[in-house]
């Protein structure tokens, strides 16, 4: 995995997508609106350059998003039973994590993270703390088109039976010596790591950044 130094190309990819959506959200004049077409434009041919993808393809991400851009909200669930760290194997690239995913519009984050946990694991719980909220961009993982804020929240678990679904094929408790390889677009080992840290030292207050 590169540093967060050889991926500048992506930090300017995703500010100059960022300045075309603004832009585009708000000007009304016909030539302003070419010329933030170009810029983003621009910024998808820098992408697709470096990731090896077709320029029509990111573009066609890029505008899918509408109105002023903000980061976009990834939710996920700490769920320990005893000193048991519950994790889902991902379908998509057949490693782990710990559940989670986009937020819906009108879900709170916590109610988010709850259903997530029983959508993808089939376990009941309740959230309970928020642990760390995290820039994506910042914590080491490899690179994305997007800006991504993650909330991680502890959830007590209540009750549910272990189930498989549409995105994971596999659902397990491991304790901090056995983490299975992990899915690492979705979580790090070093964030692991400090869920657990949490776990041991439940006062702690919330990690940011």
């Amino acid at each position: 995995m590169g540093s967060s130094s050889n991926y500048k190309w992506l930090a300017w990819a995703k500010r100059l997508e960022a300045i075309a959506q603004i832009g585009l959200t708000f000007t009304e004049g016909a030539y302003d609106i070419e010329r933030y077409k170009s810029l983003r434009a621009i910024a998808a041919e820098i992408m697709a350059t470096y990731s090896n993808v077709e320029p029509s393809y990111v573009l066609d991400l890029f505008s899918q998003d509408m109105g002023y851009a903000t980061p976009k909200v990834d939710v996920r669930a700490a769920v320990f039973d005893s000193d048991k760290l519950l994790f889902v194997k991902e379908k998509v690239d057949g490693c782990w994590t710990i559940p989670g995913g986009w937020a819906d519009v009108g879900d709170s984050p916590g109610d988010a993270a709850v259903r997530e946990v029983q959508e993808e694991s089939g376990y009941l719980t309740r959230a309970v703390k928020l642990l760390a909220v995290y820039d994506r961009d910042k914590q080491g993982h490899p690179p994305f088109p997007y800006a991504v804020y993650r909330l991680y929240f502890l959830c007590e678990l209540i009750g549910g039976s272990p189930s498989s679904s549409i995105e994971t094929d596999e659902v397990a408790f491991f304790g901090e010596d056995e983490i299975p390889e992990l899915s690492l677009s979705r979580v790090l080992p070093t964030q692991i790591a400090r869920i657990f840290h949490h776990h041991r030292h439940p006062d702690l207050p919330t990690d940011f950044d």
